[in-house]
């Protein structure tokens, strides 16, 4: 069994983690070199691989698929699920101790609007670059905080630089994050089934509710759309968030549900928050950032 993966130290990890549930596979690292467009470009080369024969599973950071896939290729396993929070790593013990005017690092759309809705004071500055990057600017002393994926620094060991976790009631995580999603060709069996022998189903369901979200909301990575279920026993809770990327307008919406719907419960919260006028400050959002 071959896995496609990315090249980055988490897209590595997260890859071996598989491998080794699996009972082994070879790693084939899937290049995105010359790939234009947003961060979707990483996604594409371990599909490229896929499609290409050169791998038989890929694995992703679930919250990069976009909601539509190319024709061939389906998610067959969802492993357990990391923690989906977002994390805060510099001064303060929660968002409201937060000194006046700090500046906060974060290149997603999502996490600035929320950040600036909740605090319109933050001096939200664009970061991007991997974990390690993110972290050796902070350390240089430009920025205050950042903020990253709880799940991407536990991964790679680095929970202890964790400062506080935010509440979904602050910060909705983005559709998928903390969760692994196996790629596999839909017509190969074998791939198949093995990828679902490591699915977790509370996992799956808590990503399919967040994925159908994505979906009908025509959601890109460039969206400030925050979505995030949780399943207890036999419930499902989503969450979800948009806005606008300067925090001056959004919407929160939550919903109850059963867990064996998990798309028709992604598609009830859909329908509510276009009702509330999702589709219009999404356009707005799109617009802003053209």
């Amino acid at each position: 069994m071959r896995i496609a993966t990315r090249g980055s130290a988490l897209a590595l990890t997260q890859a071996r983690w598989v491998a080794d549930r699996l009972g082994g596979a070879e790693l084939v690292g899937a290049s995105s070199d010359g790939e234009p467009g947003d961060k979707s470009r990483f996604v594409r080369g371990v599909e490229r691989a896929l499609l290409a024969g050169e791998a038989e599973i890929g694995v992703h950071s679930a919250k990069d698929l976009p909601g539509e896939m190319p024709d061939g290729l389906e998610i067959a396993g969802v492993p357990e699920r990391e923690d989906p929070a977002d994390a805060w790593i510099g001064i303060g013990t929660s968002l409201d101790d937060v000194p006046e005017g700090a500046r906060v690092g974060t290149a997603a759309l999502r996490r600035g609007a929320q950040l600036l809705a909740a605090r319109p004071d933050l001096r939200v500055e664009e970061l991007h670059g991997n974990v390690d990057t993110r972290l050796r600017k902070l350390e240089q002393g430009n920025l205050d905080a950042i903020v990253l994926a709880a799940a991407g620094l536990r991964r790679l060991d680095r929970e202890n630089e964790i400062g506080f976790r935010l509440p979904v009631e602050q910060m909705c995580p983005a559709p998928g994050q903390g969760a692994l999603a196996l790629q596999v060709r839909a017509d190969d069996e074998r791939s198949g089934d093995a990828a679902a022998a490591v699915n977790d189903l509370k996992a799956m369901r808590e990503l399919t509710a967040e994925r159908t979200v994505v979906a009908l909301l025509g959601a890109t990575c460039n969206t400030p759309l925050g979505a995030h279920a949780r399943v207890e026993g036999g419930r499902l809770t989503i969450d979800a968030f948009v806005g606008l990327p300067d925090g001056s307008e959004w919407l929160r919406d939550r919903l109850e549900a059963s867990a064996e719907e998990p798309s028709l419960a992604g598609a009830e919260l859909t329908q509510r928050l276009l009702g509330a006028g999702a589709r219009e400050i999404l356009d707005r959002a799109e617009s802003l950032g053209a």
